[in-house]
């Protein structure tokens, strides 16, 4: 499944330190605004552990892991609403991708010039989330003058749309963002059929100096941008960008050891991996045989026919039955045949939704 996050801040915070370590693509990280103009594309690796195990089970001729993919977008200064810097070409970028994860500086460096020229975390996430509410609501005034045309004609479709687009409206008016409105599912349709800016789920990334990552809790930027982020129901993580892009230089053993050394379990790119996956409601289940061990993406609340078209059309059109076990039950009994002699292999037909962790084999017949 293609889905993908952004990277955004403002010029300046370690967004594409960040990015480089995340791809080790060497995107261009210089210390002026604008150092990236056309958004870097990056795929990685999801870390999951049970791939490993299923590896070490299975013994097949190749493991695949599923991917996730980040876009860094240029730096975002205020007004870019208003075509500012580079920002209707940045705020199109962010338009295409399917959750955003805003970086915001959490150290001081005197070497390392700021926009506005202090470090203030929350200044910072309010001007950005300022550009994108302004955004949304020129979207949304235009969307509306059209819609309001349609429903005094008694247009059922219209006057639906109308009375999202009022809650929508006055939200963005008050400075919050779509995604923290409430909304019936029929509305939440709807709404993501406008494809607004602060609809999108949000994720914030604390980037502080490689000497406070221990102590991130102390440090009264994070706390600042926790305090904020809760108001909106947002998620934190603590990564220092500078430490992330020591670790991409390394190879695996000398990772570990780094972060042993560091005194830390998991690295900022794991965590942000797995916190921008959950982000968008994503899960993994495998497919596990002799020739490979793979790991596949989907979005929780699929059932099994969708799940099999993700590996092939095919599979959903033919769809027959799952053959199902849970990775728990199938590392605790050693294996397939274990977990069949002890009834834990399951038959699941159309109706069924998928959970993270399950391991399937797909019947079908085209």
């Amino acid at each position: 499944m293609a889905l993908t996050a952004g990277i955004v801040g403002l010029p300046n915070v370690g967004k594409s330190t960040l990015f480089n370590a995340i791809t080790k693509a060497g995107a261009l990280a210089a210390n002026y605004p604008f150092a990236t103009i056309d958004p870097n594309v990056g795929i990685v690796e999801v870390p999951d552990y049970r791939l490993d195990k299923l590896t070490e089970l299975v013994t097949p001729k190749k493991t695949v892991p599923t991917a996730f993919e980040f876009t860094d977008i240029a730096g975002i200064v205020k007004g870019a609403s208003k075509g500012e810097g580079l920002g209707n070409k940045f705020l199109s970028h962010i338009r295409e991708v399917d959750a955003i994860c805003q970086v915001v500086r959490a150290f001081e460096d005197e070497n390392i010039t700021h926009v506005s020229g202090k470090v203030n975390p929350v200044d910072d996430i309010e001007v950005i989330n300022m550009e994108l509410v302004l955004a949304d609501i020129e979207s949304v005034e235009k969307r509306y003058a059209r819609v309001q045309k349609m429903a005094k004609q008694k247009d059922k479709d219209a006057m639906a749309e109308e009375a999202v687009l009022s809650i929508v409206k006055e939200a963005l008016e008050n400075e919050q963002p779509v995604r923290s409105v409430d909304f019936t599912p029929e509305q939440q349709r709807l709404v993501k059929g406008m494809h607004l800016l602060t609809a999108k789920p949000m994720l914030y990334v604390a980037n502080v100096a490689e000497d406070d990552l221990l102590d991130a809790d102390e440090n009264q930027f994070v706390k600042a941008i926790r305090e904020y982020a809760a108001n909106e129901g947002s998620e934190v993580i603590v990564i220092s960008a500078r430490i992330e892009e020591e670790l991409a230089a390394l190879d695996d053993e000398d990772k570990q050891e780094y972060l042993t050394d560091l005194g830390i379990e998991e690295s900022g790119l794991d965590k942000l991996i797995k916190a921008s996956y959950n982000l968008l409601g994503l899960a993994t289940y495998f497919t596990a045989g002799e020739q490979e061990v793979r790991a596949w993406t989907f979005k929780q609340g699929m059932t099994a026919p969708q799940c099999a078209g993700i590996i092939h059309t095919d599979f959903e059109r033919g769809f027959i039955r799952a053959e199902t076990v849970s990775f728990d039950d199938l590392v605790n009994n050693n294996g397939m045949s274990g977990a069949k002699e002890a009834g834990k292999v399951r038959l699941e037909g159309k109706e069924y939704l998928m959970k993270d962790g399950d391991v399937v084999h797909f019947r079908f017949n085209v």
